[in-house]
């Protein structure tokens, strides 16, 4: 059975001095055709930030991205490439991760690693082998949150909500994000599926 061409990222967005790097999988296919993160409509990512900050919810890219340049936060994939058929977190093989020891080196200032799901979570584990990356990650806090993929429907989207503020609201006032909302790689109780 052929695999197909290998699917590509993006580069990652958000202000050089962010202080939290926000890490999905892999780009879907409706993302990748855009080159926006999180464009597939039925995403709830924007969605939840716009309401975690108290900001009307657009649309508009260039909007989206000043928000997170407002909020200190970075947002990236943990792969580079990877052969998936469809969107869906399920059906990647063969990932290579992102240069992830360019990227601290050009955000000195990321305190905090959050993944968005638990596919994001184990991807960085067992596609992140760089010596220099893993030394220059290992103190850094790392959490993990509900996926905001509507297939991941384990939480309604009001619960989604919660915990995304509860974690964004104490990273953002420099307190641990450690709790119920958002445990340092609980991967086990947060879902991640698909349409990106």
């Amino acid at each position: 059975m052929r695999r197909g061409p290998a699917k590509h990222g993006m580069p990652p967005v958000g202000a050089r001095d962010a202080r939290l790097l926000i890490l999905g999988s892999l780009p879907g296919d409706e993302s990748i055709l855009q080159q926006q993160y999180y464009a597939h409509p039925q995403n709830q990512f924007w969605r939840i930030l716009c309401a975690v900050f108290d900001a009307p919810f657009t649309t508009a890219y260039a909007e989206r991205l000043a928000l997170l340049d407002r909020q200190h936060i970075a947002v990236w994939d943990v792969v580079h490439k990877a052969t998936r058929p469809g969107s869906l977190d399920a059906a990647i093989t063969a990932p290579v991760a992102n240069d992830f020891l360019a990227f601290f080196t050009a955000h000195p200032h990321i305190r905090t690693i959050a993944f968005n799901g638990q596919k994001a979570a184990g991807l960085f584990k067992s596609c992140v082998a760089d010596a220099d990356v893993i030394a220059l990650t290992v103190h850094i806090p790392k959490f993990t949150l509900p996926s905001t993929s509507p297939a991941a429907a384990t939480l309604k989207l009001d619960e989604k909500i919660e915990k995304w503020r509860a974690f964004l609201m104490a990273d953002a006032n420099g307190l641990s994000p450690a709790g119920k909302s958002a445990t340092p790689q609980a991967a086990r109780r947060a879902g991640s599926t698909g349409l990106r």
